[in-house]
Order: C-alpha cells, then structure tokens, then sequence
C-alpha cells in the first residue's frame, strides 16, 4: 500500500509534467505560462522591450511583443506565436490558506522548475513597480529560483490560481490571484486595452525629506507630500505644479501618504479635472488639475 508520503509525490510529479509545457521564459531573466493561443501572460517588469524573446519548455524561442503591458498592476500578456504548447485557462480557481500549491518556472528560458508550498495567506497588498499598492495577492511558500516571476502557480488538481510576482521575506512569494479579475485583465490586455488611471505626474519625496526642508528655511511643519520632480508635460505640470510644493488635499481629500494620493486620485474619472490644494512657501494655492490624457 502506498504511503501519503508516496501518493503526495506522484500526484505533484503528474501535475508538474502536464503544466510543465505552459510555461515559458521571458527575456533573459522573467518566466510567463501560456494562457491562450498565441498568448502568454508574465509580469509587466519582466517586459522593457518591443520585441520579447519568449523560450518554451522544449527549448524553441520565438520572437514575442507586447499585447498589453499594465505596469502599475504588474501584468503583460505578450503576443508569440505559441504552436501546439498546451494553454492553462485562467478560469478562476480558487485557494484557501492551508492548500498545498505547485510553483513553476522557467527562469529566462533556462529550464522549467517546480517547487511545492502552501498558501500561508490571502488577500495580501504589495506595491507594484509603478509605486502604486496591488491589493488581493496570494502568500505562499513554494520556493523560487531567481527569474521565477510571471510563472504559474497551480493546486494539486492542475489549475491555474496565480501568477507568481515576487518573494515578500524569508521563504514567502506572493502571486496575483487567477481569478475573474485578472482574467478580464488579461482579455483586455490581449486586445491591446491599457487601464488609464488617473495620475498627477509627479515624484514625491520621502515625509523626512519634506520635514526637514521646510524646518531648514524656517517655515513650519505640514503635513503632505514634498514634490520632488514634476513629469513634463504631465498633469501636474499642466496645472502649474512644482518642485518644492507640499500638495495636502486633491479632490477635497486630505493626502499625507502616497497611497491616500492614489486612493483620492483613483475616485475621478480619468478624464476628470480635479482641485489640488498645495502649499507654496508659507501661502496655500488651489489649483486645477486636468488628468484627461494620463495613460499609464
């Protein structure tokens, strides 16, 4: 009679066999699976080209583009052709923490990997590569290799249920959930639909930074965000702000953090012109911004 010990390898080693031809690397050092024909989804930070070489599990490389690239939400459906390797469906498989999950791999075309874990968390928030917060992440413990990111994460069963994106602390990796959202991203994405979200165009500094500049010139502290570069031709500098302001309510919310920023900024339309209040100096200025062409 088989062990548990025996059952469980069997039944991973299978699953790993049969999704082991979805998956593929991206570029020199990203992996992706396969999710459609013709279509492979990865991370946006795996994507900073045109052209993506896109390696398969049996060594072939085609040449790949971009589809759709959603930086602030890390995720790229990149257009190659595909041939006959097999599509996981991203259908939205569901996980609970305490399931057991597979981790695959291909680490910039170098060989397909597969590591076990378990869901050790749901619903968790990281921030993305744009510096904007992606919420609803899955935490699991299946360990990676370098060049691990864009891979698939399945259960037991084969399905898909994330999207590796990167390790969070010693032995903890999240992934994007494959759930309904992410499969609408993803349609979206193939189509070539970018998601414009509203953004100022600006960089802030760190609130020491802010602090210790206004204390150096004698003015008295304030909360907000100290801008530190504002992006030519970008919203912002439309309206008229600049380095130095200390920007401390849009759209009639008070802003101390960059994610209070992105939450304010996230309740207007994309097209919508919104008040930014600043302080310039020790004066308040209210100003109009247009966030009408603000692509990300």
């Amino acid at each position: 009679m088989a062990t548990v010990a025996e059952e469980l390898s069997k039944a991973t080693a299978d699953v790993a066999a049969r999704v082991a031809p979805s998956v593929v690397g991206v570029g020199a050092g990203g992996s992706g699976v396969v999710v459609g024909p013709g279509l492979v989804v990865t991370n946006a930070h795996n994507v900073r080209r045109d052209e993506v070489v896109v390696t398969f599990a049996d060594g072939r490389r085609a040449e790949g583009r971009p589809a759709g690239v959603d930086v602030d939400g890390d995720l790229a459906v990149v257009a190659v052709e595909t041939d006959d390797a097999l599509a996981l469906s991203v259908a939205g498989a569901t996980v609970r923490m305490g399931d057991v999950v597979l981790a695959l791999a291909n680490p910039g075309g170098r060989a397909v990997r597969v590591s076990v874990g378990f869901v050790s968390a749901l619903d968790v928030a990281f921030r993305g590569p744009g510096g904007r917060r992606v919420r609803g992440a899955i935490e699991h413990t299946a360990p990676l290799a370098r060049g691990s990111s864009g891979g698939p994460v399945v259960d037991v069963l084969g399905n898909l249920v994330g999207i590796d994106t990167h390790r969070v602390g010693d032995g903890f990796y999240l992934a994007l959930p494959a759930d309904e959202d992410l499969k609408a991203r993803v349609d979206a994405l193939s189509r070539g639909e970018v998601p414009r979200r509203p953004r100022l165009g600006i960089a802030i500094a760190p609130p020491r930074v802010a602090r210790r500049l206004r204390q150096s010139v004698g003015l008295p502290e304030r909360d907000g965000l100290l801008v530190h570069a504002v992006e030519e031709g970008g919203a912002a500098d439309r309206a008229g702000i600049r380095q130095g302001d200390l920007v401390v309510r849009v759209a009639g919310t008070t802003v101390t953090t960059v994610d209070e920023l992105a939450a304010a900024l996230e309740g207007s339309a994309p097209d919508a012109s919104v008040e930014v209040l600043v302080v310039r100096g020790a004066d308040e200025v209210t100003l109009a911004v247009d966030l009408a062409e603000t692509v990300d």
